[in-house]
């Protein structure tokens, strides 16, 4: 597919929703709660908030831009702007995406089930100890786990073989408003709890004391998922953008929304959590033990479920769709497959592989890695804790240094930047941004 051919979005708004979409994903309602939890609330938000506008947003234009000029996926794009040399890591963007959404897709997969069950009334258990039983039974019941994760591949699949245009973009415009006005119905919810102050001051009130060492590399690390940078997402959605489009402009307003997402997520959970005494340091679980007992001591508390675990679907859905368009793109401007061949490979290929992940919490959990790691979390490693970030300092070399001249022309476009601004963020891309990510690559591998 030429640059000449290639499909853009049908306005800007279509864009900045798709890579909102992307962006806020299960990151904002699913990891944002429990990862503020377990890190001091305030103490993680703020770093979080200051890292996003800066790091975060520089490496989100650099991403976007360098897919703009390449005209391309990130493999197409990294040849045409850089040459033939910098194709491998154009691959490991692709792998990266791949690998991502092959676990990714098992909590996708629990969203569906925990959504059903919500529908159903089953869900709603008040004692924790039940709820973390029915959780573990769940995800190490192979039919369920499979059967749920390959019905979310297959959802994605679905969404990614229409025309970008037609898929990705229509849906984002219809999920993403939606997913606003449910998160905003729960917040009211729970702010009316008697104890619900307690979970505003854990997440905003402003306590030096809390502050660690971990907590600002936590706050680091986040600032990249939250974003979905570094493997590729949003340069191929870059990809997608005319060259009349103000592409520092809607950067911006998708580091807004993707920040004001995970707030959002926050005070979703967060009230309702202190409200009824129970633990916001309850990690990963937070959200399928934790949310389940407070929903069954609310007054129709079925409906505010369902509402719930509506708006974790929409979010896991709108954000793999974007992981998954990486592979798709690969195989249609790489080897010239229809789109929808591409989308029916890749989805195929994601149930096969992604099928030991998520059956290492059953089957499969007597396998382990380096010790306690077992396969899922050995995905969430490599790509989280390696590729990752060795992707984010691929992008930003070539923004900032290699493709600098290229990629200057295309932000200043439409976009009024001062020469000052320019150099601010040039100076982010080649100089402080590497910096923290080098850092968080370090961190994550000791």
């Amino acid at each position: 597919m030429s640059g000449a051919q290639r499909k853009t979005w049908t306005s800007r708004i279509g864009f900045v929703l798709a890579s909102a979409g992307a962006a806020v994903g299960l990151g904002a309602i699913w990891k944002f709660p429990y990862m503020a939890g377990t890190n001091g609330g305030s103490a993680f938000l703020f770093p979080y908030i200051l890292m996003t506008f800066t790091v975060g947003a520089a490496l989100l234009i650099a991403e976007v831009a360098l897919g703009r000029a390449g005209r391309g996926g990130i493999v197409t794009a990294y040849r045409n702007l850089a040459g033939r040399a910098w194709v491998p890591a154009g691959y490991l963007g692709v792998l990266t995406g791949f690998l991502v959404l092959c676990f990714y897709s098992a909590i996708g997969g629990w969203t569906l089930a925990y959504f059903a069950e919500a529908v159903t009334g089953s869900g709603l258990i008040a004692d924790q100890n039940e709820l973390g039983a029915h959780f573990g039974a769940f995800v190490s019941d192979p039919v369920l786990a499979l059967g749920f994760q390959w019905l979310f591949l297959l959802i994605n699949g679905l969404i990614v073989a229409l025309d970008v245009t037609k898929g990705i973009e229509r849906i984002s415009k219809v999920l993403m408003p939606l997913l606003f006005v449910m998160m905003l119905v729960l917040i009211a919810r729970g702010l009316m709890l008697p104890g619900a102050t307690a979970g505003l001051e854990f997440l905003f009130k402003f306590d030096p004391s809390a502050f660690t060492w971990s907590a600002l590399l936590q706050a680091m690390g986040f600032t990249f998922f939250s974003l979905c940078v570094g493997c590729g997402c949003m340069l191929t959605y870059g990809s997608y953008l005319d060259k009349g489009s103000n592409l520092v402009g809607g950067c911006l307003w998708i580091t807004f929304l993707a920040v004001v997402s995970s707030i959002l997520g926050g005070l979703m959970i967060m009230p309702s959590v202190f409200a009824f005494g129970l633990d916001p340091t309850a990690g990963p679980g937070l959200t399928f033990i934790t949310m389940p007992a407070v929903f069954s001591q609310l007054p129709f508390g079925q409906l505010f479920a369902v509402i719930f675990y509506l708006c974790i679907v929409v979010a896991a859905v709108t954000s793999s769709v974007s992981m998954i368009e990486i592979v798709v793109a690969f195989l249609v401007d790489e080897h010239r497959f229809s789109r929808s061949a591409a989308a029916m490979l890749a989805t195929l290929a994601l149930a096969i592989i992604g099928a030991l992940p998520c059956l290492s919490f059953g089957k499969l959990s007597d396998i382990t890695f380096f010790g306690d790691k077992t396969i899922f979390d050995m995905f969430d490693f490599f790509t989280s804790n390696i590729s990752l970030p060795i992707g984010g300092l691929i992008i930003l070399w070539l923004a900032g240094q290699k493709c600098w001249p290229m990629i200057r022309d295309d932000i200043t476009r439409n976009s009024n930047l001062s020469e000052g601004q320019l150099k601010f963020l040039r100076t982010m891309m080649i100089g402080f941004s590497p910096i923290l990510v080098l850092i968080v690559l370090v961190s994550g591998l000791l």
